[in-house]
């Protein structure tokens, strides 16, 4: 006619066991998706740089390319990202909320924050953050038999170093 005590506690700690699961699963999930979105706004970085010097190619300014590694890639986007804190002068991880973007002035790299990060791997500066750099592309080019001479090809938007987020059950 109804249920028994142990019956009542059997169900409600199964209940408990699920949502725990289900929490857990919930901030992984979270945390996947601030890095995808991390890598969205690096990539539309990646996509206004090769404009950039698209741009200065084609109006005939090749000397000004250099410029580009040093200038604040966040200038380059039509619209900021809406978590880009500004500028800064010799950053560290706890100068910026985390979940946010900055650039460094002083180290002249874009950092990010990341805001979920237990299963972020620091690198190796043991800093969790993820710091970004414009970079130029050169290739040799033969010259008369010599070694050659080094050619501008392309400009790359690129973390300084590699930075991992563990899938759960590969710690």
């Amino acid at each position: 006619k109804g249920f028994t005590l142990i019956e009542l506690i059997v169900t409600i700690t199964i209940i408990v066991f699920l949502m725990g699961m289900l929490l857990t699963r919930i901030w992984f999930y979270q945390e996947q998706a601030e890095k995808a979105a991390m890598e969205q706004v690096a990539g539309a970085l990646q996509s206004a740089l090769i404009i950039q010097y698209a741009h200065l190619l084609t109006r005939g300014r090749e000397a000004e390319v250099k410029n580009l590694i040093s200038e604040n890639p966040v200038r380059w986007l039509m619209q900021k990202p809406p978590n880009y804190a500004g500028e800064y002068y010799g950053m560290t991880p706890a100068a910026i909320a985390p979940g946010n973007w900055a650039f460094d002035l002083k180290t002249r790299e874009l950092i990010y924050v990341p805001d979920h990060s237990e299963y972020f791997v620091p690198g190796r500066d043991g800093l969790k953050w993820v710091r970004y750099r414009a970079s130029l592309q050169y290739e040799r080019v033969p010259d008369n038999g010599n070694k050659g001479a080094e050619e501008l090809t392309g400009v790359l938007f690129e973390p300084v170093e590699r930075y991992q987020w563990i899938i759960r059950g590969e710690k």
